[in-house]
């Protein structure tokens, strides 16, 4: 069974590991949520710092 991907690239959806302009697809789903989340607070500190660069927070 074949899944929905997202051109990283122009942001079109496809079935193929590799969109029409050429770009990388990969899944657009998040990965699943755990409470022992081993890395939870790198992906948050790394979410802040982006949010800190675009002028949000």
């Amino acid at each position: 069974m074949k899944h929905i991907l997202k051109c990283m690239s122009c942001g079109d959806y496809t079935l193929k590991e590799k969109c029409k302009c050429g770009g990388k697809a990969v899944t657009p789903k998040p990965a699943k949520y755990t409470p022992e989340d081993k890395y939870g607070k790198y992906r948050r500190e790394a979410k802040k710092d982006n949010l800190i660069k675009k002028g949000f927070l």
